[in-house]
């Protein structure tokens, strides 16, 4: 039996516990043993569906099960004692950004995550380059009396922390459910033809928006099917040239030699074509 469990704290921060001796549920609160002290989260994934997901995560898993446990499930005052914490993050956040300012740093702070012990403060930050915070660290850490963790993230791991509302008038897939931020190339756009202009095919991160990659397999089975544009195929009319697919309706624009254009369905077109589907000019194959 996998005593694995996926455990969500504060945005999209997750982590893997074992759970031996606690019996634990999804939409629990729990307490887990944290970086020196403790730590509450809620319960997202237990048993094998918790362990799969741990290996696919990019930081690998802990075999045969994670070293940190489940100390046990969060009292009710306990989960109230959080949300005063999250409240208490907004001045954190505004005292941090002060002293940035005040030592002159190139960089953007975005969110910031108590600990639930108050033994250690999370400050995440985005900059374009490098940063010396050294003497930022210890102004905080004389600020706030805990032990200081300043972690720099992206700008599409920033939209996933702080969220909002993407061009299809949802909640950002990066801020919901999507399980894991991935490398999106132009690629994508290119192979269903959309508008290469970054202005319509950018999320509110400024990058390449995660939604192309949901429906690109779909668009390159259906492309299988038909012969390629710029290819030249046999027809009864002689040799014609793929202008364009449509792969929603199932239509081919062809040229013919004297320039005139025709749009056929797809099955019409291979029956057209007959024995020597797909074969070009070139001798090649035009799927």
């Amino acid at each position: 039996m996998s005593h694995f469990v996926e455990v969500r704290f504060k945005g999209t921060r997750k982590d893997y516990f074992s759970s031996r001796g606690v019996d634990v549920h999804p939409g629990q609160h729990v307490v887990v043993q944290a970086d020196r002290g403790e730590d509450i989260g809620e319960v997202t994934a237990v048993g094998a569906i918790a362990e799969r997901k741990c290996s696919a995560s990019s930081g690998g898993c802990a075999t045969p099960a994670p070293e940190r446990t489940v100390v046990r499930h969060a009292r009710p005052e306990e989960v109230a004692r959080l949300d005063d914490l999250r409240t208490d993050e907004h001045r954190v956040r505004a005292e941090t950004r002060g002293l940035v300012e005040k030592h002159g740093l190139r960089m953007k702070v975005t969110e910031a995550e108590w600990q639930f012990d108050r033994n250690k403060l999370l400050i995440y930050f985005t900059a374009e380059k490098r940063v010396d915070f050294r003497q930022l660290v210890r102004d905080l850490a004389r600020t706030f009396r805990a032990r200081i963790e300043l972690k720099q993230i992206g700008v599409r791991d920033e939209a996933a922390l702080l969220g909002g509302v993407g061009r299809c008038g949802r909640e950002l897939c990066c801020s919901t459910w999507l399980p894991e931020l991935k490398p999106v190339s132009l690629q994508l756009a290119k192979d269903q033809r959309l508008s290469l202009n970054p202005a319509q095919i950018s999320g509110c991160c400024g990058r390449l928006m995660c939604c192309l990659m949901f429906e690109h397999r779909t668009y390159v089975e259906s492309r299988r099917r038909f012969p390629r544009e710029g290819k030249t195929i046999r027809t009864t009319r002689g040799e014609e040239k793929v202008v364009a697919v449509d792969i929603w309706r199932d239509r081919v624009t062809l040229r013919g030699g004297d320039g005139e254009r025709r749009i056929v369905d797809l099955e019409e077109l291979k029956q057209e074509v007959g024995p020597r589907a797909g074969r070009t000019r070139d001798g090649g194959d035009g799927g």
